[in-house]
């Protein structure tokens, strides 16, 4: 039976066999990655009291991160070791930064040239429009060294060097990614869940489409890929991000598409859309077909390629989903 870290604004909610624990209280958990060559390390991003690690499959925590320049750690992502270098810890940070660690995270290189590039004077965070942040960062799977990195809100760009140099967003790319995906079969696919749309690009950003047939709801948050197939996607997205994210006044719904199909709702088995946050999306490698979605009422899983879904028979703590969910992933122990 998988684990899953779960993180929400009072706490992570970690769950082994069905039981909760709740860790890091009181540090506001908003991104997390799994050690793609060690799976017993785990990576917690935090709103304003940095980066956390576990050497021991989150069962104990450590802060790690001098050197990266903000306390905001808004996304996190570890690439598998290569033939040439070993698996690299990527930080974002709002502002915008982003920093590499070739040591586990015990020191850290800021990317100095990732604020150079030509969109940069254009990234805004609407809600705050003084900054922005790094919302995502997507390690290739296929390509060493290569990685793309999502500003909320202005560009998707992309680096083949462990973002030392950079190359800008393109036309048509998306301006708004909240989550990006990639697939080990599907060497150059890239999928985007954006505020203005969903794209895929099959060139590795060089260029993008923008399948939308059968979305109805079309501000996008969560994309994930099914582990067995990177035809079968399923996203999370609502009509704007007002109803996207607060539970006070949440309406968000799940879709899903295969191969030569348009998306179509996916809500078997989910809670009615009104009054539901876009959920945040999880697949683990040996679950082909299999799905996971965190939201404001619980964890779900859908073992059909996202048709129809079921929640986990778990006890809760009390007011656990109160604010939303920030992050999900699932692994084995």
């Amino acid at each position: 039976m998988l684990s899953f870290a779960i993180a929400t604004r009072n706490a992570l909610l970690v769950v082994r066999e069905g039981t909760v624990e709740q860790q890091l209280k009181g540090l506001a958990p908003i991104s997390i990655s799994l050690d793609q060559t060690d799976p017993t390390r785990m990576y917690i991003g935090t709103r304003a009291n940095g980066l956390w690690r576990s050497a021991d499959t989150a069962h104990t925590w450590e802060q790690v991160g001098p050197g990266i320049p903000h306390a905001e750690i808004t996304a996190v992502a570890v690439e598998r070791a290569g033939d040439s270098r070993p698996g690299a810890v990527y930080a974002g940070t709002e502002p915008s930064t982003l920093s590499r660690s070739e040591d586990g995270g015990e020191t850290w290189h800021e990317s100095k040239s990732l604020n150079d590039l030509p969109s940069a004077t254009r990234w805004a965070f609407p809600p705050k429009p003084e900054t922005h942040h790094v919302r995502w960062i997507e390690v290739d799977p296929n390509v060493e060294g290569k990685l793309y990195v999502a500003i909320e809100a202005g560009a998707l760009v992309r680096s083949t060097d462990g973002g030392d140099t950079w190359q800008d967003r393109v036309q048509g790319g998306p301006i708004d990614t909240h989550t990006a995906a990639t697939h080990p079969s599907a060497s150059g696919r890239l999928y985007s869940a954006a505020g203005d749309g969903y794209f895929e690009s099959d060139d590795g950003g060089e260029s993008w489409s923008r399948p939308i047939d059968g979305l109805q709801h079309r501000y996008m948050v969560g994309v994930a890929i099914d582990p067995g197939d990177p035809e079968t996607v399923v996203v999370s997205g609502a009509a704007g991000p007002y109803v996207a994210y607060r539970p006070s006044n949440a309406e968000a719904y799940m879709y899903r598409k295969s191969k030569g199909q348009p998306f179509e709702l996916a809500m078997e088995g989910l809670p009615d859309g009104q009054g539901t946050v876009a959920s945040r999306l999880a697949t683990h490698a040996d679950e082909p077909g299999v799905f996971y979605a965190a939201n404001n009422h619980d964890l779900f899983r859908s073992d059909n390629g996202g048709m129809s879904w079921k929640a986990l028979e778990i006890s809760w703590p009390d007011g656990a989903f109160r604010y939303g969910v920030y992050a999900l992933v699932a692994y084995a122990e």
